[in-house]
């Protein structure tokens, strides 16, 4: 059977630092027609779980714990069963979300998730967040970067548990490195390429941002 990557648009509410705004999340699904890993369980645990149909939910990666990334988290775990993986040093934004629930597992750096005969590396990408990881899956030559990277530049750092200097090197020592052709899922709007972003480094480290 043939490893894919599915693709789920769902919307809602990002909240941090007292603010809210209206948010358009992409949910990735990777594997094959009989099992498969979530990426980024946002908003809609409902839609999620449809797309994923009778499938074996092997994992709910998060790839950080932003309320917009992680709030359907549990709903999409109870109704499957599968276990919440996110990164250690983002507890403290998840028990933002979830006080009363933990997630399951932790992403270690270099971890590796399998699914349908295919591996995700866990890359710790801290900057957007202390426990920001993207998931490199060398051959499917996609890389999921959640908020780390996105089509124009770096996730934003504005907000608590961020830092720019910090995100700039995740950026250039681990997704940077990464074959130009790299194909960038992000965890919103529109894909791009480690070719089409590593020449404006320096535009980002110039401008802040």
């Amino acid at each position: 059977m043939t490893v894919r990557i599915e693709h789920l648009v769902t919307s809602g509410t990002f909240r941090l630092d007292g603010g809210a705004w209206a948010v358009d999340n992409n949910v990735w699904i990777v594997g094959d027609d009989k099992d498969v890993l979530v990426i980024d369980a946002a908003h809609d645990a409902e839609a999620i779980a449809t797309a994923v149909g009778d499938r074996r939910l092997a994992a709910v990666v998060c790839t950080h714990a932003h309320n917009d990334h992680i709030n359907a988290a549990p709903g999409l775990a109870d109704r499957t069963g599968a276990p919440i993986l996110l990164h250690g040093d983002d507890r403290v934004l998840w028990r933002r979300t979830h006080p009363d629930r933990s997630p399951d597992g932790v992403l270690n750096d270099r971890r590796r998730l399998t699914v349908a005969d295919t591996d995700l590396v866990v890359l710790h990408t801290p900057g957007h967040s202390p426990g920001s990881v993207c998931l490199y899956a060398p051959e499917l030559g996609a890389l999921f970067t959640g908020d780390t990277l996105f089509a124009g530049g770096p996730g934003a750092t504005g907000r608590s548990f961020s830092d720019f200097p910090t995100i700039i090197r995740s950026i250039r020592q681990e997704l940077l490195a990464l074959p130009p052709d790299t194909v960038v899922r992000t965890g919103h709007g529109d894909s791009t390429t480690i070719g089409a972003e590593a020449p404006h480094l320096e535009e980002w480290i110039a401008r802040g941002h």
